[in-house]
């Protein structure tokens, strides 16, 4: 018995054809065997590890990450309709901590006194915290429970460690527009499930274009394909979907995008790194999907204005000064007249000369920091402002640099035995090119000095 037996299957309501049927399409479509399940044959294809564990009922503790839509849940389902262990599903955004140590204590005694397995199913494992997570461990290693979980965010970041390293990963992919369409097809001849009873007539590439819209989830491009159905026009007696429907159903399509999870991340990094690699196109993509998603427009600023000193630097000294600017007029502004303010500083950036000199620099420079923390303020840069300090050598050889015709002096500003320490080196790209002529000239002028010992 599994806990998916206590819930009818949406299908019983099938037998009435005469109506609309009852419930989500999504739900009603979901696939009953792995053969009908579309789009992840690199996972479930004849032969694929994974089904050849599901059909042999030999299960480790595993994890299922993908985004939303791509059949995690399916497939927990379809090893509870197939394992002769005892199958028992949590949600992460219901249960709690006494839950998991109850489940825990009853499947210790199941696998004692019955020597039977229990496999527990996490939906959205991810939204346990840590102490949460933690009751699962010992469980798992003890073999009382084979723990499957499924997430839609980087396990990596949000699953224990710990636990992670027990869990063998199956990542589910975005399923590509193929295949939606071809689950929405399935969907409207299917007239057991779906809508097949409803004989709907399609025009043009309507089922193409809905797969487009969904972004990879099986679950949105049902739920838009039932919500045109309810809403089309009837032809001859039959709903009838076309490119004009479409349209003024969608209006405008909400993008996936979860401000602290995993798509966050992503959407950022893609436009960090696509301006770092001098792409324009790219970059502003990137820049559009994040503010239409509705981040929040002063983090995008601040992570402009970052990439601004960390990739370019002093290769353009301008481009600090332009992120800042389009900060400010973004703080002025506000979403969505704000838009075309970052979109200049993200393409002035894409194409300015990069350097990661700095970064470099300062990276270097706080390791030493952090290592030499201890070491002392020369004599010579230390102030004296009393006479007392004077007297016990603080400022004695300190060199004025205006005092010499090209400002620059012999005198080291490190500590002694980090005198001849290199932490900034600069490029031959953009205005670091003149700062290299620069301390090239200023390191011959000392060098000449220090011979003729004028200085």
């Amino acid at each position: 018995m599994t806990l998916f037996e206590d819930h009818p299957e949406p299908a019983a309501e099938a037998s009435d054809t005469t109506g609309p049927l009852h419930g989500p399409l999504a739900e009603r479509m979901r696939p009953r065997t792995l053969d009908d399940i579309v789009g992840q044959e690199a996972l479930l294809g004849p032969g694929q590890p994974l089904r050849v564990l599901i059909s042999r009922d030999a299960l480790p503790s595993l994890l299922f990450w993908g985004p939303p839509g791509t059949g995690k849940t399916t497939l927990a389902r379809l090893i509870a309709e197939t394992t002769r262990a005892e199958f028992v599903q949590f949600s992460a955004v219901l249960s709690g901590i006494r839950d998991v140590k109850d489940v825990m204590t009853a499947a210790e005694e199941r696998r004692r006194r019955l020597r039977q397995r229990t496999i527990v199913f996490v939906d959205e494992i991810h939204r346990f915290n840590r102490a949460q997570q933690d009751a699962f461990l010992p469980r798992v290693e003890a073999g009382d429970i084979v723990l499957i979980g499924a997430t839609t965010e980087n396990p990596s970041f949000e699953v224990n460690a710990a636990l992670l390293s027990r869990l063998k990963v199956f990542v589910l992919q975005p399923l590509t527009e193929a295949a939606l369409v071809t689950i929405l097809s399935r969907a409207l001849t299917d007239a057991a499930h779906g809508l097949g009873a409803q004989q709907a007539q399609v025009d043009g590439p309507v089922l193409e274009q809905v797969a487009r819209l969904s972004g990879g989830d099986a679950r949105a491009a049902l739920n838009l394909l039932q919500l045109l159905v309810s809403a089309a026009p009837q032809a001859a007696g039959h709903p009838r979907l076309d490119m004009a429907l479409l349209q003024q159903t969608l209006q405008r399509r909400v993008l996936r995008h979860d401000k602290s999870g995993d798509a966050h991340h992503q959407l950022i990094s893609a436009l960090h790194k696509s301006m770092r690699n001098s792409d324009p196109d790219a970059a502003v993509y990137w820049l559009a999907r994040l503010l239409e998603a509705g981040e929040d427009v002063m983090y995008v600023a601040r992570r402009i204005i970052r990439f601004s000193s960390e990739d370019i630097g002093n290769a353009d000294p301008q481009a600090l000064l332009v992120a800042v600017a389009a900060r400010d007029a973004a703080h002025l502004l506000g979403m969505p007249e704000a838009n075309t303010a970052l979109a200049q500083a993200v393409i002035y950036l894409a194409t300015a000369p990069k350097s990661a000199a700095t970064y470099a620099a300062y990276t270097a420079a706080a390791e030493s920091a952090t290592r030499d923390a201890d070491a002392a303020v020369p004599m010579h840069l230390r102030n004296a402002p009393t006479a007392l300090m004077t007297s016990l050598g603080f400022g004695a050889g300190y060199q004025y640099a205006h005092d010499q015709p090209d400002a620059v002096t012999t005198m080291s500003c490190l500590p002694e035995h980090l005198a001849d320490r290199r932490f900034y080196t600069p490029t031959e790209r953009g205005f670091e090119k003149e700062i290299k002529r620069r301390l090239e000239g200023w390191d011959e002028i000392k060098r000449r000095r220090r011979t003729s010992g004028t200085d």
